[in-house]
């Protein structure tokens, strides 16, 4: 599932912050972030995209896990490995050995496109075929792989990918 949020003209231009106004963003999504630990975040699947535009993008390359319970309530959402601008290990035993930790039913993986372009690799796909394989010896449903970018995110399971 992709969804636009910018205007192409708005998209082909980068915004550049000040150091004092990336220190605000930083601090606001600080708030956002307690905030949304408070309270149900995961109740529809424009909430679940919405949560990991929030949470998910940023200039390095970052590997995240939602880890959901039996009524895909989310248990945790947990950076297992951070990169760089185009690369980023990820290692399906870590993602299920935390899995298993804390008796999650299901889980959603997520990473970011620090470029802005939310399409995913020949290394994502394998990748993601990998933890597929490995969830099912498990009996863990992986519900989607999503690929953040600049103003929207891809779903691999509303690609047919998955």
């Amino acid at each position: 599932m992709t969804r636009n949020t910018r205007t192409p003209d708005i998209e082909a231009q980068r915004l550049q912050f000040s150091a004092q106004e990336q220190a605000v963003v930083y601090e606001a999504r600080q708030i956002l972030l307690r905030h949304l630990n408070q309270n149900p975040v995961l109740t529809s699947w424009q909430a679940v995209l919405d949560y990991c535009a929030l949470t998910i993008r940023g200039d390095v390359e970052r590997f995240h896990v939602l880890y959901l319970d039996r009524r895909n309530r989310l248990i945790s959402d947990e950076c297992l490995a951070t990169g760089t601008v185009d690369h980023v290990p990820v290692y399906p035993r870590e993602v299920l050995r935390r899995c298993l930790a804390l008796n999650a039913s299901a889980l959603i993986v997520v990473h970011n496109h620090p470029a802005g372009d939310p399409e995913p690799s020949a290394a994502d796909l394998a990748m993601t075929k990998e933890i597929r394989t490995v969830c099912a010896a498990l009996g863990v449903a992986l519900h989607d792989h999503i690929i953040t970018g600049a103003g929207r995110e891809t779903s691999l399971r509303a690609r047919g990918e998955l």
